[in-house]
C-alpha cells in the first residue's frame, strides 16, 4: 500500500530531483500532484487549455477537473508553487496535454510510466516505504491534516464516505498510535 511522504525534506528532495535535471515534465508532475490531490489518472489528462488561457495570455485561478472514478466536478485553486512549476513546463510545451509522452502522436503520458517515474525518483532518494503515484494525493492530505486540516473538509476533498476512510487513507491511526507508545514515560 503507497503511503504518504511524511517528512518534509523528502518532498523537498523529491521536487528538487526533477527540477536540478531540467526535468520540467516530471517536476511539475510532482508539484502538481502534491498539490491539487488529484489521482494519477486526472493528473495524466491535464491540457494546458485547464490551466491557462490563450486569449488573456495568464494561468487561471482554478482548475476545474471532472473526476474519473467519482464524475464530480473539482474546483481547485491554483498556488504560487503551481505557477512557477507551470511557468518552466511552458518553455518545453510540445503538446495539448500537460504531461505529454515522448512519442510522435500526441497523447498524455501513461500511468505506468508515471508510476515508473514517481518510483525511480524515490529509489534514487532512498526513501523507505511505498512511494508511488497515490503517494502524492496521499502526501498532500497528511500534511493537510497535521496543519490542523478539518477531517470534514478532508473528506470532502477527497470524496470519502466516513472519516474512519480517510484516517485510513492517510495513515494517521498508525501515527497516532505511534506518538502514543514513544511519548509514554511510565518511570
Amino acid at each position: 500500500m503507497t503511503e504518504p511522504i511524511r517528512n518534509k525534506k523528502n518532498i523537498k528532495a523529491l521536487v528538487r530531483y526533477f527540477f536540478a535535471k531540467g526535468q520540467y515534465r516530471n517536476h511539475a508532475l510532482i508539484v502538481l500532484g502534491l498539490y491539487t490531490a488529484l489521482r494519477i489518472s486526472d493528473l495524466l489528462g491535464l491540457r494546458w487549455d485547464d490551466v491557462y488561457d490563450e486569449e488573456t495570455k495568464e494561468f487561471r485561478e482554478h482548475l476545474r477537473v471532472t473526476e474519473r472514478k467519482t464524475g464530480k466536478l473539482k474546483v481547485i485553486a491554483l498556488n504560487k508553487q503551481v505557477y512557477k512549476a507551470l511557468e518552466l513546463l511552458m518553455k518545453q510545451r510540445k503538446s495539448e496535454f500537460l504531461f505529454p509522452n515522448n512519442r510522435k502522436k500526441p497523447a498524455p503520458l501513461g500511468r505506468v510510466q508515471a508510476w515508473r517515474i514517481i518510483t525511480e525518483a524515490a529509489k534514487a532518494l532512498k526513501f523507505k516505504g511505498c512511494i508511488a503515484c497515490h503517494s502524492l494525493r496521499k502526501t498532500f492530505g497528511y500534511h493537510a491534516w497535521k496543519i490542523g486540516t478539518s477531517p470534514v473538509m478532508l473528506m470532502d476533498i477527497f470524496n470519502h464516505t466516513s472519516y474512519a476512510v480517510t484516517r485510513r487513507y492517510l495513515g494517521v491511526s498508525q501515527d497516532e498510535r505511534d506518538a502514543v507508545y514513544l511519548k509514554i514515560r511510565l518511570y
